[in-house]
């Protein structure tokens, strides 16, 4: 199925391309993307864990874990297989997972993961984020 592009004067169907003709990762690339332009698709989030694995007796992954400005958990799991791979156990298995995340324990969570990303490079743009956040989850804990 065809992806259109739209101008004022002109609807064209874009080219077909794959992520290897793109030279993108489908992996690494796709998940960096989405981690650094989250509002692209879920507007209002905040990402706090990247590959969040802190599971009690599970070595399963989350790609992307946020929190919006309801105070929402929302979960970004990247899929490569056509079908899905089951992604509405998955879905159903992630979100019991973190059904009982506290607030405190999305802090640490956010902490741990801001520890580990905040580069020289970035430190700026980093900390202005971090800052933003946490003025966002003071304001969800003040409304609870």
């Amino acid at each position: 199925m065809p992806v259109f592009s739209l101008t004022r004067d002109e609807l064209y169907a874009l080219e077909e391309t794959t992520f290897a003709k793109a030279g993108l990762s489908e992996r690494s690339d796709l998940q960096r993307l989405l981690r650094d332009q989250i509002s692209a698709v879920a507007p209002g989030t905040l990402i706090i864990s990247e590959e969040f694995g802190h599971w009690d007796g599970s070595s399963r992954r989350i790609d992307l874990l946020g929190i919006d400005k309801a105070a929402n958990i929302v979960i970004v799991e990247l899929k490569r297989t056509e079908d899905g791979g089951h992604m509405e156990l998955q879905a159903l298995r992630y979100a019991a997972m973190v059904s009982t995340m506290t607030f405190e324990q999305a802090v640490e969570t956010f902490s741990r993961y801001t520890a580990r990303a905040v580069t020289l490079a970035s430190r700026d743009k980093q900390f202005s984020t971090i800052w933003a956040g946490m003025s966002r989850m003071r304001t969800c804990l003040h409304k609870m």
